[in-house]
């Protein structure tokens, strides 16, 4: 594709292709996922990237669809070596011989938007060198233009559409696409990631070399290791030593990611939003030459007397890399902390809590009913509490939520979706290294870690004073506010409002019925009043004034009609 394909030529490939795999019907519809799946991957990066970030988007597509498009992979066929050479060349002003002592012809990888590289610095070291595919960036931009048109005309569709933010999810597909086609952003996450995650347990992290990188290279460490799917897939041993042996492993490895993922979350703020197999390597080191890492420090002055204390245990004989860093998340304190606050209700089984939790990570598009919303959330969350992560369908817990947050107009706010993502990823693999984890399993240690981080007993003990303070002095005024109500009762000063549920909705409905029914009444009365016009009158002007209120009434009947059939097609 040439780098001056134009907005026609690619919107003539896109309908194309839509029209081929009946696209906008099964859309629509939410059937047949597989020619869904077929249409993406044959669209190009922008549309691979958008089925990723549907399938973390229950409330836009079904289970179905998600189970479907989690599957999506970007693999396509490899640039040859000249064409490589000439954009290194472009980007950086020196051939590929001047920067690297030896560089593989042939690349181990080829994705959507660029393909990798073994290659060795002048030192030696070795790396992985990503070089982008020509024309990509230009093909993103056109894609994401046309996007923002296509969005315009959404509102025309039938369907209920207000709980979703259809401009947010465009700008964040926006923001994810232009950051991973810059390829300086990525290498900058790597450098963020790789200071906060390297050396945390088993966890490694590859170096990136921003010497090297370019606006379309990057250049890392290359790393050890396979896709940690093999140690998913790998059978167990006849042994059964050896069996037990290879399922604590898993088990470890299990938590260790969990733990992680809790720490780049609600420690770093900053997570790696696409952590499937294919980004995350597992490998075994040699045990002959153990690790050590440190688990507590204390350290405490005296004067010029300074005292240390550490705790170090050994590190098991294996290792996970994380690999990829185009696509992450951040969150705000403020929303990791009402996050946050969502897991710690979990842990105290107290539905009311996990409710209003779930409250402040969502944004109101209509008149929220709480005590409803936090009626039906608590009888549907509490089957899930002592659910192993195995036997909970993730995608179908996350439709049935967004649902019900539908129904009582709320939506998720933006910052979660790609959470949404990045948890629903990495549990996949996490459940298949250990089927017997369960949600309670990953709460309790969170939430006991996060208390100890937050605790401040003075805080506490000040509040609590302050609170007692306020409430002694309220109780004693008591009597006197007591008296003043029955004085207020006694003479008639006091007024009670009552509300009930739904009441905006009801009165609102009732001032439409009214409206039409005035409506009504004056169609009527012109009818009336315009055929006896025509009737009794022989003046022409007459007449044709009654004719006009025929006119003008059947016009506005007609008008209601369609009015009222729209909205019952629409629902």
């Amino acid at each position: 594709m040439t780098e001056e394909l134009s907005k026609t030529q690619r919107l003539k490939e896109i309908t194309s292709i839509l029209r081929q795999h009946s696209f906008i019907s099964n859309f629509y519809h939410q059937t047949n996922p597989d020619e869904i799946l077929a249409t993406f991957q044959e669209l190009g990066p922008t549309f691979i990237k958008l089925g990723q970030m549907l399938s973390t988007r229950p409330d836009l597509v079904s289970p179905e669809y998600i189970t479907a498009l989690r599957t999506l992979q970007d693999k396509v066929p490899a640039d040859d070596y000249q064409t490589v050479s000439q954009i290194f060349q472009t980007e950086t002003g020196k051939s590929i011989d001047e920067v690297f002592k030896t560089f593989e012809d042939q690349p181990f990888a080829s994705a959507s938007v660029g393909q990798c590289h073994y290659a060795t610095l002048p030192d030696d070291t070795k790396v992985v060198v990503k070089i982008q595919h020509p024309a990509v960036s230009r093909l993103i931009k056109v894609d994401l233009a046309l996007f923002k048109k296509a969005i315009k005309l959404l509102k025309y569709v039938p369907g209920d559409l207000s709980v979703v933010d259809l401009d947010a999810v465009v700008d964040q597909l926006s923001a994810s696409l232009l950051s991973e086609v810059n390829t300086l952003q990525e290498a900058k996450n790597g450098v963020e990631f790789y200071d906060l995650n390297n050396g945390d347990d088993i966890i490694q992290v590859p170096r990136v070399y921003l010497k090297y990188c370019h606006q379309k290279i990057l250049v890392n460490e290359a790393m050890k290791g396979k896709s940690i799917k093999h140690l998913i897939s790998q059978p167990l041993p006849e042994d059964q030593e050896q069996a037990q042996q290879l399922k604590d492993i898993q088990s470890q490895v299990a938590q260790i990611l969990v733990k992680n993922f809790i720490k780049q979350v609600f420690v770093d703020h900053f997570f790696h939003a696409d952590p499937h197999p294919g980004n995350i390597l597992f490998y075994q080191v040699d045990s002959d030459n153990p690790s050590m890492a440190t688990d507590h420090e204390y350290t405490k002055q005296f004067g010029d007397l300074t005292i240390h204390f550490s705790s170090q245990r050994q590190l098991p004989d294996y290792r996970l890399v994380y690999l990829d860093f185009g696509m992450m998340g951040t969150l705000t304190s403020a929303m990791a902390d009402d996050i946050a606050q969502i897991i710690i209700a979990l842990t105290s089984k107290d539905n009311y809590r996990i409710s209003r939790a779930v409250l402040n990570v969502c944004n109101r598009t209509g008149e929220v009913d709480e005590q409803k919303f936090i009626r039906e959330f608590s009888q549907f969350v509490r089957p899930y509490l002592n659910t192993q992560l195995a036997n909970i369908n993730i995608p179908q817990m996350l439709y049935a939520i967004t649902q019900l947050c539908r129904n009582n107009h709320l939506q998720l706010k933006p910052e979660v979706t790609l959470l949404f993502k990045a948890f629903g990823t990495l549990e996949g693999t996490i459940a298949k290294l250990d089927p017997s984890l369960s949600m309670m399993d990953v709460a309790k240690p969170f939430a006991k870690d996060y208390f100890k981080r937050h605790f401040n007993w003075k805080d506490v003990v000040t509040t609590h004073l302050g609170s007692t303070y306020n409430n002694l002095e309220a109780a004693a005024r008591l009597p006197e506010k007591m008296e003043r109500t029955m004085d207020q009762v006694a003479t008639g000063d006091t007024k009670i409002n009552l509300h009930y549920i739904g009441q905006k909705r009801v009165l609102a409905k009732l001032d439409q019925l009214l409206n039409r029914l005035l409506l009504v009444i004056m169609l009527a009365s012109l009818i009336l009043s315009s055929s006896i016009l025509v009737v009794g009158s022989r003046d022409r002007f007459i007449y044709r004034l009654g004719t006009a209120g025929w006119i003008i009434a059947i016009v506005v009947s007609i008008a209601l009609v369609i009015s009222s059939l729209r909205k019952k097609w629409k629902h």
